[in-house]
């Protein structure tokens, strides 16, 4: 059975073996993630390298995402590795600190004393250690452990509320940004941006790179959720990355489940693409099963409308990284099956100012109504696909292209299947019979189906889509 919502898996040490990696891409990954905090940009091109090599064996469209790290808002290194913290102990964040001790920690982060101020509260280890600013002095900031426990070399610090001026990009990130271009990345994943401003700078890196990514801003600062900036974010990037781990420890985890919400809702209604990402499995890095909360939360993300959900060391560097994306598969078609068809009122109020979307959104209400049996839509650019894909009509969308990279960004879309056509000269009647041959090789029809196809003309010019055509299959070649 077709699986509407798409799988991203992170790759890492547990899915680096070419055996290991071709099962999980049988098993249904459909987006692969190259996370730039780890490994080197050789390491990068070759697992970009193999991946495109089994997506060809296996005859499966496996896009490709990378990952930028962002900017680095950590605590330094200590002498013996690790410190425990105790309730009530004071405690010094220093930024002119080498290596840390029980009473202070060094600060990759420089500008952390400019940034705080007494009253601030600073979470530490995804919130698992949490301090209370009494004073900052010079390159000092003074705390008070209000939660303690372990800490060890290099572990993260968010405000609570946000605040925090690192920039989104970092010098590190504009050099992986050439080597995302030089693998050919489908989409390049953002970190902590905090307006649009950071997210039009990276596109302009990644094209005067040579790169045509599509870019996912990843929200996961307390700025980033609010109106205006949420929705300027939205405008300047091609989807969204809900990243709920960072997000939770900024505006307090009870307010993610709304925010997730909110957040797909709203990327759906701009046309953008969203990803539900962070410990969505995360028991199965150790187990071969998922919990049952596990369950009920990727679930939710699909019956909330996801793109896409997110494996992260559940694939990098967990024990079972191809379980864990057939659990995910099945879940996401179980959830798939109880979702309610409610074309009509997703139409009301909806105003359609361009040719090419409103010959999709005609498309989807034909087919919804029609009963067909799939939407075939030749795309230059996958637009059309893309507006398709953000109303759930019940009919697979088949996204006919010319174009590699179109093929493979339509990975991402949710209920978008890409396959590769020829356009034959610019025969319009031609071009017909080879999107309905392609259909037919691919057993997604057979004679006697009606399909409902849209095509623009002139014949391969991007963003043309004018025509709607309800098609028999089998008529062509009869006639």
């Amino acid at each position: 059975m077709l699986r509407s919502t798409k799988i991203v898996a992170t790759l890492g040490p547990a899915s680096s073996d070419p055996a290991v990696l071709e099962r999980m891409v049988r098993s249904g990954v459909d987006v692969v993630r190259l996370n730039f905090s780890h490994g080197t940009a050789e390491d990068h091109l070759a697992r970009a390298t193999l991946i495109k090599e089994i997506s060809r064996k296996t005859g499966r469209t496996v896009g490709i995402m990378c990952d930028l790290q962002g900017p680095k808002i950590r605590v330094g290194k200590f002498r013996d590795g690790k410190i425990t913290l105790q309730k009530g102990q004071s405690f010094i964040l220093d930024a002119g600190c080498e290596l840390g001790d029980q009473e202070r920690s060094g600060l990759d982060y420089k500008e952390l004393p400019r940034d705080v101020a007494e009253g601030a509260v600073l979470l530490l280890d995804d919130g698992k250690i949490v301090l209370d600013v009494i004073q900052v002095r010079g390159e000092e900031v003074h705390t008070v452990v209000r939660h303690g426990g372990v800490l060890s070399n290099n572990k993260g610090i968010n405000r609570q509320g946000g605040g925090l001026t690192a920039p989104a990009l970092t010098p590190k990130d504009i050099e992986d940004i050439r080597t995302a271009a030089k693998l050919n990345a489908d989409y390049l994943a953002v970190s902590f941006p905090k307006s649009g401003a950071d997210m039009y700078m990276a596109k302009e890196l990644m094209r005067a790179s040579g790169g045509k990514a599509f870019l996912i801003a990843k929200i996961e600062r307390a700025e980033a959720v609010v109106e205006p900036a949420l929705k300027e974010i939205m405008n300047a990037c091609d989807g969204i990355m809900v990243a709920r781990g960072d997000l939770a420890v900024e505006v307090g985890d009870a307010s993610v489940p709304a925010l997730q919400k909110k957040m797909i809702r709203m990327a759906r209604e701009l046309n953008k693409l969203t990803i539900t990402a962070t410990q969505m499995m995360e028991s199965m890095i150790a187990s071969p099963v998922p919990t049952r909360a596990e369950v009920s939360d990727v679930a939710n993300a699909v019956l909330d409308g996801t793109d896409a959900v997110m494996l992260s060391a559940e694939s990098a560097s967990g024990r079972y990284p191809v379980e864990a994306i057939e659990a995910m598969d099945r879940i996401c078609i179980e959830a798939e099956q109880s979702m309610p068809l409610n074309l009509e009122r997703d139409f009301l109020n909806r105003v359609f100012t361009r040719v090419d979307q409103s010959i999709a959104m005609a498309g989807l209400f034909t087919a919804f109504h029609l009963k067909v049996k799939a939407i075939a839509t030749l795309t230059e650019s996958g637009s059309t696909a893309l507006w398709m894909s953000r109303l759930n009509c019940g009919v697979p969308i088949y996204a006919l292209t010319s174009q590699t990279a179109t093929r493979y960004r339509c990975s991402l879309f949710r209920d978008v299947y890409p396959l590769m056509v020829k356009y034959v000269g610019h025969d319009r009647e031609e071009l017909l019979f080879e999107a309905e041959k392609v259909l037919v090789d691919n057993g997604v029809v057979r004679d006697g189906d009606l399909i409902v196809l849209t095509i623009g003309e002139p014949i391969g010019k991007a963003g043309g889509t004018n025509t709607m055509k309800i098609v028999k299959v089998g008529e062509h070649r009869k006639k």
